[in-house]
């Protein structure tokens, strides 16, 4: 970010020359406020669609800003299309595990509840904020979206026909037919149709019931994986799952 940029925002709006943009709420009051913005200063902003575009404030209130927009910085960029399905966790750790999910280019996040969920109740919008703050951060040009928590037996249900899973089975590594995540993506990645759409599933602390591996393992659309012989909690988990996938097939290639 250049030094004359004084912040990067991800916006709702549509994105183009001399567009104004009225920014109030929880965005315009940390603008003004927490960052201590005003008038004349430069911003970048996005919204997942139209690229990265050059701003300046031409008004500043004590809770809002007035936001042109001046020119396109960089065009929007593909990005890869990961599901990560998890099990939700603590507030701070799922904060932690959300913004790393951003960083690392996932296009969705999806609660699921399962047998040995703690929490039974969740606030898409912290998440989704958590989410925004993160794509902000790391200058990725879209946010996550952020599904409702869903049960696993719907999930599973509803599945997708087009879309692999990577179930990261935590006793899998004494499974023959398991496979290290690595080569797991490799030999999948090696079929002639494979498809391009992929999504990470990883349990609740204490791992999936027996009855819910075996539901999960059931289906055709699922490639069980190991992340090794040591258990990993869940965000740590999501960290190493995402960054190896990104490894083989995703945008680090």
């Amino acid at each position: 970010m250049s030094n004359h940029v004084k912040a990067r925002l991800y916006v709702e709006n549509d994105l183009s020359a001399d567009t104004e943009i009225v920014l109030a709420g929880h965005q315009g009051l940390h603008l003004v406020n927490a960052m201590g913005l005003k008038e004349k200063d430069l911003i970048l902003l996005f919204n997942g669609r139209d690229g990265e575009w050059l701003a300046e404030i031409i008004k500043a209130g004590k809770d809002r800003a007035t936001i042109q927009v001046q020119e396109i910085i960089v065009e929007q960029r593909e990005e890869p299309d990961l599901w990560y399905l998890f099990a939700p966790i603590k507030r701070a750790r799922l904060d932690y595990m959300v913004q790393k999910a951003t960083e690392l280019g996932v296009s969705l996040l999806q609660p699921v509840m399962t047998e040995r969920t703690k929490l039974d109740r969740l606030k898409e919008d912290e998440i989704r904020l958590t989410a925004i703050e993160a794509a902000e951060e790391c200058e990725r040009f879209t946010v996550p979206t952020v599904e409702p928590m869903i049960t696993l037996e719907n999930l599973l249900a509803n599945w997708p026909e087009d879309r692999l899973m990577m179930f990261c089975d935590e006793e899998g590594h004494a499974e023959r037919n398991v496979f290290p995540v690595g080569r797991a993506i490799q030999e999948v990645g090696a079929w002639q149709d494979r498809p391009k759409k992929w999504a990470i599933l990883i349990g609740p602390e204490g791992g999936f019931s027996p009855e819910e591996r075996d539901l999960i393992r059931s289906k055709a659309y699922v490639v069980p994986v190991t992340l090794g012989p040591r258990i990993l909690q869940a965000d740590t988990a999501a960290i190493v799952a995402i960054s190896l996938w990104q490894s083989f097939a995703g945008d680090w290639q």
